[in-house]
């Protein structure tokens, strides 16, 4: 997987925020993060904001390697969202209303048919 892509960095970006609510991803890799965003907003850079567009430069480095060095833990989260699982929030409704339906292959269906017939 390249690594240098914009599609790839800020995928990666996007996926930090479901690596932070992980309980499981170790409090070092979090306190990774932390220290990056808490750099951000710091008065002093390594390049001073004196020097405007190149001022921003080191801030980009710094969250580069950020993302670098934790790569493999935010490719776990690449795709972010987790599918929900709608089994629950639907159990026991009838999504359809007023629509008869027959499965094709249902052998009980089948033998439902065959009674029916019988019976008329």
């Amino acid at each position: 997987m390249q690594f240098w892509s914009f599609r790839v960095i800020f995928s990666r970006l996007k996926a930090i925020r479901f690596m932070m609510a992980d309980k499981t991803v170790p409090k070092s890799k979090k306190a990774i993060i932390i220290a990056g965003i808490v750099y951000l907003f710091l008065p002093f850079d390594l390049i001073p904001a004196l020097v405007f567009p190149l001022s921003l430069i080191d801030d980009v480095v710094v969250w580069l390697l950020i993302i670098w060095y934790l790569k493999k833990e935010l490719d776990v989260y690449w795709t972010g969202e987790k599918s929900k699982d709608l089994s629950k929030k639907y159990k026991d409704r009838d999504i359809v209303d007023d629509v008869e339906f027959e499965v094709e292959g249902d052998k009980a269906a089948e033998a439902e048919k065959t009674e029916e017939k019988e019976n008329v």
